[in-house]
């Protein structure tokens, strides 16, 4: 089995798929087992991958070199004393289809290129806008031809509401689960929470015009734990992928057997 991992900020996303599947298009995202865990329970995930039969770990980190030793730890009592390589991925030039044009390709975040991967792999033909909504938005456009142009980044949702409620004067904490039907509230919390979507909304089609203003057809492809809350509010058709970086990952595992 090769064990894909994708730790983010606030969870560590893990999917198991057997060898011989790394490089079928069919099975992409077709997991043979898979979970996501808060990051602080990661050591948890080593009594589920100790029966795995683990041959191979390829994983994206982008939570700090605190979360590279857990994971490594982690890693270790799952796998006692099968030697089994970390394989950590990075961001590149060029790879697996995908050409990095970052003006310091490595400084782009690796789970940010791993999407661009996998949203390429499932949309070959296609330019595409890639958001992933998690902690925080990131916003990228790939070509047809696999060239990551570039992206923006802004606070997620979440971050978005806590950060006008704590500074704001005499306004509520804000959870992001408040459900809305219009976009003029008629109570506070709703109120910040509809400015924090129609700003998320706003940046993805803005996005999406002006990838459109150089290529036809543009799709737009959400991702991430909050699309679900703003792809509703969405002006622009939209395709919503789950574990994108873990289909990047798998797409990199196959290139690389």
């Amino acid at each position: 089995m090769v064990l894909l991992i994708d730790a983010g900020n606030t969870r560590v996303k893990w999917a198991l798929i057997p060898g011989r599947d790394l490089d079928l298009p069919h099975k992409l995202g077709q997991w043979a087992a898979s979970g996501s865990i808060e990051r602080a329970q990661v050591r948890q995930l080593a009594d589920i991958w100790r029966d795995a039969n683990i041959s191979r770990v390829v994983l994206s980190n982008v939570a700090g070199p605190a979360m590279r030793e857990e994971l490594e730890q982690t890693m270790a009592l799952a796998l006692g004393l099968k030697p089994v390589p970390l394989e950590w991925f990075g961001s590149v030039a060029q790879l697996a289809g995908v050409r990095n044009k970052y003006r310091n390709p490595a400084q782009l975040g690796c789970d940010r290129f791993a999407s661009a991967i996998g949203a390429h792999a499932l949309f070959p033909d296609a330019p595409l806008i890639v958001a992933t909504c998690g902690t925080a938005t990131t916003i990228d456009a790939v070509t047809a031809d696999g060239v990551f142009v570039g992206g923006m980044i802004l606070p997620g949702l979440g971050l978005m509401a806590t950060a006008l409620a704590k500074n704001t004067a005499q306004l509520p904490q804000v959870a992001e689960h408040i459900a809305l039907s219009e976009p003029f509230a008629d109570n506070t919390d709703a109120a910040i929470v509809s400015g924090c979507i129609a700003a998320q909304a706003g940046a993805i089609e803005r996005a999406v015009a002006a990838h459109a203003r150089n290529h036809s057809d543009v799709q737009c492809i959400l991702a991430g734990g909050a699309a679900h809350l703003i792809a509703p509010h969405l002006s622009v058709p939209y395709r919503k992928v789950d574990n994108l970086v873990l289909i990047g990952l798998q797409i990199v595992a196959g290139t690389s057997c």
